[in-house]
């Protein structure tokens, strides 16, 4: 942010011009008589525009009111009586019209104005009337100019003479610029030099075209043809100047103009010009080379700048110099200019005309017009050289003087009335002023006043008596007073009296000092994208009696706010900023008073322009080289670019990314690939964003050559249960390498290690059919072409189609407790494929009663799910398939067991622990006990009780999940033995189970009553038949028949 802090404030302004009053002349009241006074005349050389009218300005004011009248080359110029001049009303301007025909040339002249009235006659400088003029080119026959290479070479021009001189530029018969660098140039004659001639300067002719500034015509003269004459080699030469010639020079400018100094060369190489003044520096602050250093402007000529000055050439072969002598002239220019003189009747004055130049001008006077010498004689008045002396003036002795300082070079001419007026004060300002002006600024009040003979005017404060002037204060002649500081103390009113000997006048002027206007934030230098929200701040602080107003600049300029701007009371904010929102930021804050301003530059990041110029070099088989020249990077510098090609064989129109490079460079060497007919872009990257590719370049074909490469992502896999598709990613067109590219396909089964299958195909897919279910192949693809074979590719295994999968081996279900049920299960068989999870659907069931069906998925890894129950008696029916990407497989169902002891369910007890099931156990144990020992008493008694065979089998001991609770269920092939018996968990035991007595009874069966108990019965039979006869006929002793219970 840039913050511009103006002590020079509205007020502070006008105190600049005021400055210039202080030194002017009283003016008279129009009101009192006075004579005239020319306030408006055209310019000394007036050169007009031969279509238009003419006018010829001058105006007067007086009292009584001027008359006017013309002079032509001396003569008095009859208006009246040429039809087509005019002159205006109450004024002096003369017009002449040329709509009704007429040559303006025949007006041109020397015209002089008089304004005339009964105290005197006001005379205008002499205006020189001139047509403007745009003569043709005079017709010539060019000849073709042969010129050796290397040879110094000039042009000529010569140009028409126009008034005013023509603009003269070179171009080519096509129009076309011709390019200018140190070696060609223009002169300022209007010549083209060449320091040396080349063979390119052949290429096109030169041709001098001269504009004309009035009519607006662009005049050609007929072109130059070159023949430039090759040699075998150029010879380097030292320096020489074409122009000026010779060693030295001299040059005259008048005082006040610009100096323009030349030295052109020739020479090869082409020469550096130096400029140097002899005897000390070039004038600083107001030097300027131009042309390449061909030329050295001074402008605003002063006489310190005459001297000696000299340009260096010099090249590689040696250098020379040339000197100019400048000498400096002046026109006559004012040191003391006459002024009006006002006096009373008996004062005395003097009028003063001093002008200085070069030579020293010569000083006339003259009175109402006409030479002083033949004017009546005033013996009130002397003339002393540039100094007129009037003594002892009288009313009636008023006139207009003019004095002429002239010399070879120019005049000047001012007019000063002497007027004799006898008039009381009086003040010109109106009455009651209000000055504000703010704090510490400098500030002047204003009182203009007149009377003759010349009032004294004094300033007072506040009606107090003392007169200011000194400290702050400064009271000036012409009845201002300025104040250095405006302070806060400073308000209030101020009375300023003149007076002279006729009486006096006063008038008052109120001052109000006011805070000054400050942007206590103002907008920051941002770097934004395109397409952001910047806010550029501005909070004031300012006078509240005073309005504001806060405008905006860009560049300078006032800031147009559109849809896209919302200025508000402390900033600007732009939506969605563009490239054409970049520059300066100016918040302006202004009063009636004063200003402040602070800028700040919005840098709008942008993408870059596009590469343009793509040019192909060091073509080789292999690789290229391409240069481009980098677009503008929009104030974001290039990062990178992104070198993209097209080919026009396999994908024309398509364009793929080719290499990276950084943005430093602008050239690269490319790899290429045989077969491929290039065509190359360029991309460039910066920070916001890719810019437009850049116009293609021009084509490169290579050679073809067999693939270096194969096919990659080569698989195989079955679409359908009875085949294998093989795929892969075909070659590109920087990879085939020649034409006619295709694909040797070959398989065989994994586990075979039998012959290879093969077959050639041009697209990227083959289909393998009855193909037994799901087992691998080995694969390779290998890329051909006209030119041959890839090298022998990798084999990749795949794999013929998967089908349905087989149901899963088994599913156990196990129920650890009441609230829970564990399933566990084996993967298939046969899966036909890669599983890709098992589908289980189940149903709650109790009798006929089923809730609804709940579906779980599961990875193909997963082979245990652990069922939270909703309710400790249903019963639950499991459905279970395993999945390859084919569907779902076989399904295995299976249910939950029936929990047989509701008490059990009801009260989760263990009966084993209740008393009633103890002693219930004990009378059990006692009553077997009796009968074992009444067997024991037959047997000793001889009697004969036969039993029953069983089966030789062990006895087992107690299944472990009855001491757990747990229940278990398997669907093996554990089948129930004959006359097994259901166990209280559930679970099917074995016949061998020693849990049971159920061999040991004739066909009985082992059972549970409702409270768990076990009810056994022993029967003993005799044997009806002897069917064994080494039976005992004796009775069993107990001994034997504890043995055949063990």
């Amino acid at each position: 942010m840039v913050l511009h802090r103006p002590h020079l404030t509205c007020a502070g302004i006008a105190f600049a011009l005021y400055l210039h009053h202080l030194v002017s002349a009283i003016e008279v009241p129009l009101d009192l008589p006075q004579p005239p006074t020319i306030t408006k005349q055209s310019v000394k050389d007036y050169i007009v525009d031969p279509r238009d009218n003419i006018f010829i300005e001058c105006e007067a004011k007086g009292n009584p009111v001027p008359t006017f009248s013309w002079t032509r080359n001396g003569k008095f110029f009859n208006v009246a009586k040429d039809p087509k001049v005019s002159m205006r009303r109450r004024s002096g301007t003369l017009v002449i019209d040329f709509h009704s025909g007429g040559r303006p040339e025949d007006y041109e002249g020397e015209y002089q104005c008089f304004a005339r009235n009964d105290y005197g006659t006001a005379l205008s400088s002499k205006i020189h009337l001139q047509v403007s003029k745009s003569p043709l080119w005079p017709k010539e026959k060019v000849d073709v100019i042969e010129v050796d290479e290397g040879a110094p070479l000039s042009l000529q021009c010569n140009p028409p003479p126009g008034l005013p001189s023509p603009v003269i530029f070179w171009m080519s018969s096509s129009m076309e610029p011709i390019h200018q660098d140190k070696r060609v140039s223009q002169g300022q004659n209007g010549d083209l030099y060449f320091s040396n001639v080349m063979l390119q300067d052949a290429q096109t002719d030169y041709s001098c075209n001269a504009r004309f500034h009035f009519t607006h015509t662009i005049q050609q003269k007929n072109p130059y043809t070159l023949k430039v004459k090759t040699t075998r080699g150029v010879t380097e030469t030292t320096p020489s100047f074409m122009y000026p010639y010779g060693t030295s020079s001299s040059q005259m400018v008048l005082r006040g103009v610009d100096l323009l100094l030349e030295c052109i060369a020739s020479g090869v190489p082409a020469p550096d010009i130096m400029w140097y003044k002899k005897g000390g520096e070039l004038p600083a602050g107001k030097t300027k080379l131009e042309n390449f250093n061909k030329a050295l402007r001074i402008s605003n000529v002063s006489e310190e700048d005459s001297g000696e000055y000299f340009c260096l050439a010099s090249n590689k072969m040696g250098s020379i110099r040339h000197t100019i002598s400048v000498r400096v002239k002046a026109a006559p220019y004012w040191l003391d200019e006459p002024q009006n003189l006002i006096l009373a009747p008996g004062e005395d004055g003097r009028l003063v005309c001093r002008a200085n130049g070069n030579p020293k001008p010569t000083i006339q006077w003259l009175v109402n017009g006409e030479p002083i010498e033949a004017s009546p004689p005033n013996p009130s008045r002397e003339v002393a050289g540039d100094t007129i002396v009037f003594r002892d003036t009288q009313i009636g002795s008023s006139a207009v003087y003019q004095c002429n300082a002239s010399n070879e070079h120019g005049y000047l001419l001012a007019n000063a009335f002497v007027s004799v007026l006898d008039v009381p004060p009086r003040i010109l300002a109106p009455r009651n002023q209000l000055i504000k002006v703010i704090q510490y600024n400098r500030t002047r009040l204003d009182c203009p006043f007149f009377g003759s003979p010349i009032p004294t005017l004094r300033w007072f404060k506040n009606g107090q008596g003392n007169t200011l002037d000194g400290g702050n204060y400064k009271a000036h002649e012409n009845g201002s007073l300025e104040m250095n500081m405006a302070r806060k103390e400073d308000q209030g009113i101020y009375t300023c009296v003149a007076t002279n000997i006729l009486g006096k006048a006063e008038a008052q002027v109120r001052l109000e000092v006011k805070d000054p206007t400050r942007i206590v934030r103002g907008p920051e230098d941002q770097v934004v994208k395109r397409g952001s929200m910047p806010r550029l701040h501005c909070r004031v602080k300012h006078d509240p009696t005073l309005k504001l107003t806060v405008t905006w600049l860009k560049d300078d300029a006032p800031l147009y706010i559109g849809n896209r701007m919302k200025k508000e009371d402390d900033g600007l904010t732009i939506y969605g900023v563009a490239e054409k929102d970049q520059g300066d930021y100016t918040c302006v804050a202004s009063t009636e008073l004063d200003k402040d301003s602070a800028k700040a530059y919005l840098t709008v990041l942008e993408r870059p322009d596009r590469p343009r110029d793509l040019e192909l070099t060091d073509l080789a088989e292999r690789s290229v080289r391409l240069t481009w020249i980098p677009g503008d990077d929009n104030n974001s510098p290039i990062t990178d670019y992104i070198v993209q090609f097209e080919e026009d064989r396999f994908q024309p129109g398509t364009w793929h990314n080719h290499s990276r490079y950084p943005g430093s460079v602008n050239s690269a060497v490319l790899s290429l690939s045989p077969y491929v007919n290039y065509q190359f872009r360029v991309i460039a990257v910066n920070d916001v964003g890719s810019s437009l590719p850049s116009v293609p370049s021009e084509r490169y074909q290579t050679n073809g050559a067999r693939p270096e490469i194969n096919p990659t992502g080569v698989q195989g896999a079955g679409t359908q249960k009875n085949n294998m598709e093989i795929t892969w990613t075909p070659l590109n067109a920087t990879q085939a390498y020649g034409p006619n590219l295709r694909y040797i396909v070959r398989w065989r089964r994994r586990d075979a290690r039998g012959s290879w299958y093969n077959e050639t195909v041009k697209t990227p897919r083959h289909v393998v059919w009855n193909t037994p279910i799901y087992v691998p192949y080995e694969i390779k693809v290998q890329a051909e072409n006209d030119f041959g074979r890839a090298p022998e590719p990798d084999t990749v295994i795949g794999y013929s189609g998967e089908d349905l999968p087989s149901s899963p081996r088994y599913l156990r279900i196990r129920q650890p407790n009441l609230e829970s049920i564990n399933l566990e299960w084996d993967h298939p068989e046969h899966p036909n494929g890669v599983l890709t999870g098992y589908n289980l659907r189940y149903q709650a069931f109790n009798g006929s009663k089923t809730g609804r069906t709940l579906v779980e998925n599961f990875s193909p890894n997963q082979t245990r799910f652990t069922l939270q129950r909703t309710d400790p008696i249903s019963r639950y029916r499991f459905f279970l398939r395993a999945r390859t990407q084919v569907g779902d497989g076989e399904t295995i169902v299976e249910e939950s067991p029936a929990l047989l002891n509701e008490a059990y369910t009801k009260n989760h007890v263990d009966i084993a622990t209740q008393g009633w099931f103890i002693g219930l156990m004990c009378a059990i144990a006692l009553l077997v006990l009796i009968l074992l020992i009444v067997c024991f008493i037959k047997r000793s008694r001889g009697g004969k009780y036969p039993v029953r065979d069983n089966k030789d089998e062990h006895l087992n001991p107690e299944d472990k999940n009855v001491e757990d609770g747990s229940f278990d269920y398997s669907d093996e092939d554990n089948k129930p033995l004959p006359n097994s018996q259901t166990s209280l968990d559930g679970t099917i035991k074995q016949q061998e189970s020693d849990d049971s007595l159920v061999d040991y009874g004739e066909g009985g069966e082992g059972q549970f009553n409702e409270d768990g108990s076990f009810i056994g019965q022993y029967t003993v039979k005799k044997d009806k038949e002897e069917t064994e006869g080494n039976e005992s006929s004796e009775a069993t002793s107990p001994v034997n028949a504890i043995y055949s219970l063990a």
